[in-house]
């Protein structure tokens, strides 16, 4: 039996070992989609604990305490840091088998060399262990993306964002290159009951009055600008499902009026604003020569008793259940007639839509780039073990797995860097594994290199860092 988390954690031959440790482990970190707030990077803000730097904000440790029967009061509300934190340390022995277990370990050993296991006897002196360890410059967020030897990495940003802290970051002398992806959600979704008091605020930062489709379009190009200006070379996208609907300008103009006065949509008419703004942005990010992102399948804010109590991204989304081929295939086809499609990556949420994303990517991939349609990694709730697998297994099967971009966070902790070591060991043992069964060559060197270009190599010439 083989020690819990050793050197050798998920590697379970001897050439997985090999292409881990002298392959990928020391690949530097491209984290090219995360939500960490780039004033706390700008600033090198320290933690004054360990709840402070890893509990606040995470909803998927907060999913788990409430599943356990833990009150609000100790996972969003009032509770003291420390009492929130007992309560985390007394839920992790009840989550073995989803992925937080290992998530947990990993983090408490790569950036504290904490290898007790994090149980209700052990958390009062972890705690104070690691508050200790904070105090420390090293420990600071500029320090703690040093010590994962992270590279690059790119946060999201609303259209109406200025940017300062970004500005202060690419004046400063870190040496993690840190970018921001274009999110413009809020401009896309009509439907959504602050739209109209959003349509002020963009109008106000874009300097553009916004009364018609030309004029949020100005207002859209003037930040898109503003972006590139200040080095922003990707976009993203959170959808239920990809908007491929018929519209005309004349009548795009007419339904955002109506929603500037205040008057009720039907469905035809968000679908048709909606597919008419998405096509605007990417025509232009394939004019700016951006890379952009579409994270499809997320089934959004399902509990409104809880959504009205503590507002979005609390732990209240699932997989959504959407037909997905051919509204993304019409969407890329149009792009691709015009020939506007751009650096495009496509990110799945629902587990039997693997091997429809990994077949569209090869309609589109025409030979102008290596990879320039990707199958994004598993994400949200697949980013664990089996959801990775399964995400590269089928694009092993119906793309080329060589020419992966690889993995990234998607997260808004300064302690979720240990999830790529997480991925590069899962992804080694799949190659080791099928050398082990006679499935690929002993051809180590070979395969070694095409480690390291899904680990670090291919995201580094895609996004050209």
């Amino acid at each position: 039996m083989s020690h819990f988390l050793n050197s050798n954690f998920l590697l379970e031959n001897k050439y997985s070992q090999e292409l881990y440790h002298d392959y990928a482990s020391k690949m530097p970190i491209i984290d090219y989609h995360n939500h960490l707030p780039p004033e706390l990077i700008a600033n090198n803000t320290a933690f004054k604990n360990l709840t402070q730097v890893w509990i606040d904000g995470d909803h998927y440790k907060w999913r788990a305490m409430r599943t356990l029967g833990i009150n609000e009061k100790y996972i969003t509300g009032n509770a003291s840091d420390k009492d929130k934190f007992l309560k985390w340390a007394e839920t992790v022995p009840f989550t073995m088998r989803n992925p937080l277990y290992h998530w947990t370990h990993l983090e408490l050993q790569r950036y504290f060399g904490i290898t007790e296991l994090l149980t209700s006897a052990t958390a009062s002196s972890i705690y104070d262990q690691v508050n200790e360890q904070l105090k420390g410059s090293s420990f600071k967020t500029q320090g703690l993306l040093n010590t994962m030897n992270v590279d690059f990495l790119c946060t999201t940003e609303d259209p109406t964002d200025t940017l300062i802290h970004h500005q202060k970051i690419a004046t400063s002398d870190f040496k993690t290159k840190v970018s921001t992806a274009f999110r413009p959600d809020n401009a896309i979704h009509i439907d959504a009951i602050s739209f109209n008091n959003y349509i002020e605020k963009l109008s106000e930062v874009a300097g553009v009055n916004i009364t018609s489709f030309d004029t949020l379009k100005e207002a859209l190009n003037n930040r898109i600008l503003h972006f590139h200006n200040n080095g922003c070379r990707i976009a993203d996208h959170g959808l239920s499902y990809m908007y491929a609907f018929e519209f005309t300008e004349a009548g795009v103009n007419t339904i955002l009026k109506k929603k500037l006065d205040n008057k009720v949509l039907n469905t035809d008419e968000i679908n048709s604003f909606k597919s008419a703004v998405l096509m605007f942005l990417s025509t232009k990010y394939h004019e700016f020569k951006w890379v952009q992102q579409f994270h499809l399948g997320a089934l959004r804010d399902n509990n409104t008793r809880m959504l009205d109590q503590l507002g979005p991204n609390t732990g209240w989304d699932s997989i959504g259940d959407w037909l997905q081929a051919e509204n993304l295939s019409k969407f890329l086809n149009k792009l691709d007639g015009a020939n506007q499609l751009c650096k495009t990556i496509i990110y799945n949420l629902n587990p039997r839509d693997n091997e429809v994303f990994a077949s569209m990517i090869g309609n589109f991939n025409d030979g102008s780039l290596r990879g320039k349609v990707q199958f994004g990694s598993g994400w949200w709730f697949l980013d664990q073990k089996d959801g990775m697998i399964k995400q590269l297994n089928a694009l092993s099967n119906i793309g080329l797995i060589s020419c992966f971009i690889g993995m990234l966070t998607d997260s808004r902790s300064f302690l979720s860097f240990p999830r790529h070591e997480y991925f590069r060991r899962i992804l080694c043992n799949l190659f080791g594994n099928e050398i082990q069964n006679g499935e690929l060559p002993n051809e180590m060197e070979w395969v070694g290199k095409m480690i390291q270009d899904i680990c670090y190599n291919n995201a580094k010439n895609y996004f050209n860092i």
